[in-house]
């Protein structure tokens, strides 16, 4: 079975989840200028602690904000390669795009962006100023 990854830097964290076979893997990291500029070094990290690597990954679920500008920007720019070069699609989500949704949790993300027919490569952010 394929596995979903979902990024959110848009708030005080970095936060990774891999959904895979029904196990839910996840870690956080510091909102940090440095990790920013490692992010694909966190994801592939984490990937590899799970046992997984980028082809194992069939969807990317990005939070979109809003938030962070710095955090925003750079995991839409991450994960724009990660599509570019490995060709896997993504969904930019947005806690406030599920309306009236009780479980707004980041393993209902797949799901939900199902749910609410959230367009696939399409990048669309919600900055705070």
């Amino acid at each position: 079975m394929m596995s979903k990854l979902i990024i959110d830097a848009a708030k005080d964290n970095i936060f990774l989840m891999i959904i895979t076979n029904n196990v839910i893997y996840n870690v956080t990291h510091e909102n940090s200028k440095t990790n920013y500029d490692k992010l694909i070094i966190l994801i592939t990290d984490f990937l590899k602690k799970n046992n997984l690597n980028f082809n194992d990954i069939e969807s990317i679920y990005i939070n979109r904000g809003p938030g962070s500008f710095a955090g925003i920007r750079n995991a839409l720019s991450t994960i724009k390669a990660i599509h570019v070069i490995k060709k896997i699609d993504y969904y930019c989500f947005s806690f406030d795009d599920f309306k009236g949704e009780i479980e707004l949790k980041h393993e209902n993300i797949p799901n939900l962006c199902d749910k609410f027919k959230t367009k696939k490569n399409l990048i669309n952010p919600i900055y705070i100023s």
